[in-house]
């Protein structure tokens, strides 16, 4: 894993105009009013072998606090959101995306409000569907959380 790499992605969607139509992008998919993109992506941990699935998103987890302490060095420490919450009020309420989404995917996630910028970020690691593979992933909103 590459943090600068994957700062200066963040950084750069936190500017970047939003697309006007959900689809692909360069770095993932994106949408009226946020990017997705894929930082890390697993090779084979939808394979159906649970040791190395667990071992993933284990190493994805050390990935994505890795990124916590210099995001939260620029826009405060924050504790990690549980979207289990979210994900359960999709069944009785309309969420928004990227939010609705992200729920489906990950279990909790790493969020910021972006000062100066009216974005979020939102870093998580997406392992809930265990038929996929798991992926880092970094969110640019203007949609704020739900």
């Amino acid at each position: 894993m590459n943090i600068a790499r994957h700062i200066a992605l963040i950084d750069e969607l936190c500017f970047r105009p939003f697309p006007a139509e959900h689809g692909p992008s360069d770095v993932g998919v994106g949408g009226p009013g946020y990017h997705e993109a894929v930082l890390e992506r697993s090779h084979g941990a939808a394979d159906g072998d649970c040791g190395v699935r667990a071992t993933t998103v284990e190493q994805y987890e050390k990935y994505r606090d890795a990124l916590y302490e210099p995001l939260a060095q620029r826009w405060g420490h924050e504790d990690p959101v549980n979207l289990h919450t979210t994900l359960l009020r999709t069944e009785r309420e309309e969420i928004p995306e990227p939010w609705a989404s992200l729920s489906a995917r990950a279990r909790l996630t790493y969020l910021w409000e972006a000062v100066g910028t009216g974005r979020w970020v939102a870093v998580a690691v997406a392992d809930r569907d265990e038929s996929d593979e798991v992926r880092l992933l970094a969110v640019v909103t203007e949609v704020a959380p739900p």
